[in-house]
């Protein structure tokens, strides 16, 4: 439907209504358009330049999703008070955007494209960034931007048994599942999600009923577009025809004179010798053919025969994997690297695991803290702590370069994100180990799955640190080689494999299921069917690894490191919190003075108490419990002399509460002077006799004392001698 230039389509997903707008807002962008379901609002753009940079020989596509905090109806905090850099949600977000539709440029396109998408409104119950990937496929599809083949995206969540498309956030904290899909009309290009140890088939089925959504998606681009009928950029990416020539003649004379040579070198086992033998060899040729062109008009083009170099290379391997079944390390398509597992590796740390798998090392540490070592979250979509946190480092040396090292990479952000969904599921509850965890993963050494690999080291660490988790976890990464309908799987792929490849399959679980899921194409897609021998293939060699690390830690250790601070959960009623706290955090402070412990108090009534030793938690606790006990007529206490005056003495019975032992209570016998019978600091047992309606105590010492028998001879005698007086 349109309005003037104001063009608008809407359809039903999972029941849920979305509307998608263009002409009316960004209209000096490539494409634009407005999309919103319930009340959450996104504006997404695409703009492309008018030219590639010069020298550029890869697709440079930008994607950020920016969360606008007035969405939500909040100010961002900070001293600014505004939005700056984007968070860890909004850069995966981003990567999430990215992912599926990068594979879907032409060849040879270099000209710079942006997308932005900004959450313009969010409801708090419509998730935005499946309607963002959707908005940034319509957004592409309607303007000039070479992009031909729109996809669509839906989150699936399993909830008691049934399917759910596109689950609220309520809905979403009780799936056991939450899966993005994305894909065009006939075949998914992309996977991402978490789930509670659930089976491959539960999976697949969510991915079937996924495609289902996602082809009325499509139609629904298709049939919009058709009523807008942009005019898409001239094809002026197509290269020349001398470039082309000449890119057909170097690829000839190297497939006539030196292919076997670079089978020779691709097959080399060792990663560093193959990439020498290969880079050896160029530089072989590009000398003979200098030497051959030497003192004539034709040169070499040292760009151009690069590019056809790497793309032989690329052709020689997947023909080796296709034809013969020959990887580049003569592994057989489905074996694992030689692996090994260490834990405790690092002395002063709480748990320590060096996992390595062939030529990617990762050395996974954990560090277990107090309630106040929680990480913030504070995003547009939540306000929240985390309990368990992962960071994953991936240093230049691991791979042998050097580069600055500066903030996180979105890589790095992303592949931490991967391993930490694929085991929080597993991370034991709060009130079952009241610890925070964080794990950080340094990648030593890298050639393929270094994500997998940090999956499998935390899972060691925090066994080796006596971290309670369910069960073990593992992941491993499978790669895809795809000519025509023919198609072979690797498992377990190396850097080149990836590189030349034409997918990143990584799923975790443990052996009775699946935790996380990741899938990113290179191709415009595969099928359910293809997808089936993937996720068995996967299964095999999670079941293989978890094998293998079970050989070297299969539980948590029984003990923690007696370098974990002790830590006690102590619950109270919430009317409770102010009178432990006391006016201006008076009884708190002092506890923590005199005990040395370091404590937490949360809103539910839970307290964390944490120290270096059980001694000095233990007495903690007491003057705690003491704090929230009320004094009770008839009971006994064990109190302390605070104050002593004329009339009696003040003795702390609980912590923080002094009763009144009236000078008259002291003895059975008549006392002079309170100092007699008692000093400062002295600990005495005290009976409560009253408390009265402002909460004032009375105490009696003397009725804990057995009161001493009448001399009933000199009762007599004094009996008399009153009478005889009278």
């Amino acid at each position: 439907m349109s309005n003037n230039n104001i063009h608008f389509t809407e359809f039903e997903i999972g029941g849920k209504k979305i509307r998608v707008e263009t002409g009316k807002l960004a209209k000096q962008a490539n494409g634009a358009v407005t999309v919103s379901c319930g009340e959450t609002v996104v504006l997404v753009t695409a703009v492309a330049s008018k030219e590639p940079q010069e020298g550029t020989d890869f697709f440079p596509l930008l994607v950020d999703y920016e969360e606008k905090f007035y969405a939500a109806g909040k100010i961002p905090g900070g001293f600014f008070k505004r939005e700056g850099r984007p968070s860890e949600n909004a850069i995966l977000t981003s990567r999430l955007i990215d992912r599926p539709i990068r594979p879907l440029f032409p060849d040879g396109y270099y000209n710079d494209v942006q997308i932005i998408t900004s959450v313009l409104s969010y409801d708090q119950a419509n998730l935005p960034d499946i309607i963002s990937m959707i908005g940034t496929s319509f957004a592409l599809y309607i303007s000039d931007i070479p992009f031909y083949k729109p996809i669509g995206a839906v989150r699936i969540g399993y909830l008691k048994g049934e399917y759910v498309i596109n689950p609220t956030v309520e809905e979403l904290k009780l799936c056991e599942l939450s899966l993005v899909v994305a894909g065009t009309r006939d075949s998914v290009i992309m996977l991402e999600g978490e789930a509670k140890e659930l089976p491959e088939d539960i999976i697949l089925t969510a991915i079937e009923k996924a495609q289902i959504e996602i082809e009325k998606i499509v139609d629904a681009q298709i049939k919009f577009v058709q009523e807008i009928r942009p005019e898409k950029i001239v094809e002026t990416w197509h290269e020349e025809q001398t470039r082309l020539e000449t890119k057909l003649k170097y690829s000839q004379l190297l497939k006539k004179e030196y292919s076997e040579s670079i089978e020779t070198s691709l097959t080399i086992i060792g990663k560093s010798e193959r990439e020498e033998g290969l880079e050896s060899l160029k530089k072989e040729i590009i000398q003979k053919l200098k030497n051959e062109f030497e003192g004539t008009e034709e040169s070499l083009n040292l760009s151009l025969f690069n590019e056809v170099y790497d793309s032989l290379c690329r052709e020689k391997m997947r023909n080796l994997i296709i034809e013969k079944q020959l990887r580049v390390d003569h592994r057989k398509l489905d074996e694992i690297r030689p692996m090994e597992c260490e834990t405790g590796i690092l002395p002063r740390v709480h748990g320590s695991a060096l996992f390595t798998r062939g030529q990617t090392q990762a050395l996974v540490i954990t560090t277990l803290g107090s309630v106040r070592d929680e990480q913030s979250v504070d995003t547009l979509e939540e306000d929240t702590t985390r309990k368990f946190y992962l960071h994953y480092n991936f240093p230049p040396f691991s791979v042998g370069d050097i580069k600055p090292r500066r903030s996180q990479s979105r890589r790095e952000i992303g592949h931490g994100a991967l391993a930490e969904k694929a085991v929080k599921v597993l991370i034991p509850e709060g009130n079952e180990f009241p610890y925070t965890i964080r794990v950080v993963s340094e990648i030593l050494e890298s050639n393929g799955s270094s994500s997998m690999a940090t999956v499998c080291g935390a899972s060691l660490s925090l066994m080796d640190a006596g971290v309670p988790i369910k069960k073990p976890v593992a992941g491993v990464a499978l790669g895809l080689v795809k000519e025509n309908e023919r198609y072979e799987i690797l498992t377990d792929i190396l850097g080149i494999e990836d590189h030349y490849g034409d997918m990143d399959f990584k799923a975790v679980g443990t052996t009775d299921g699946l935790t996380a899921i990741q899938m990113d194409l290179k191709i415009d897609g595969v099928s359910i069917a293809i997808l089936r021998d993937i996720f068995e293939r996967s299964k095999k060699g999670r079941l293989f690894i978890l094998e293998k690390m079970n050989a070297t830690i299969a539980k948590p250790r029984a003990e923690l490191s007696h370098y974990v601070p002790k830590m006690l959960i102590v619950n109270v009623s919430t009317d409770k919190i102010g009178s432990i706290i006391g006016p201006s955090g008076k009884n708190i402070k002092r506890i923590i003075e005199e005990t040395g412990t370091c404590i937490d108090i949360k809103d539910n009534g839970e307290i964390f108490i944490t120290a270096d030793e059980l001694e000095k938690i233990e007495k903690a606790k007491y003057l705690i419990e003491g704090l929230v006990r009320e004094a009770k007529v008839g009971e006994i206490y064990n109190g302390k002399v605070k104050r002593i005056t004329k009339f009696g003495a003040f003795v702390e019975i609980l912590p923080g509460i002094e009763g009144l032992l009236h000078i008259s209570n002291l003895s059975h016998s008549h006392v002079s002077k309170v100092e007699d019978v008692l000093k400062m600091n002295d600990e005495i047992q005290v009976k409560v006799i009253g408390i009265d309606q402002q909460g004032k105590i009375d105490l009696s010492r003397k009725d804990l004392i057995p009161k001493p028998e009448r001399n009933e001879e000199n009762y007599s005698r004094r009996f008399k001698k009153r009478e005889n007086n009278n």
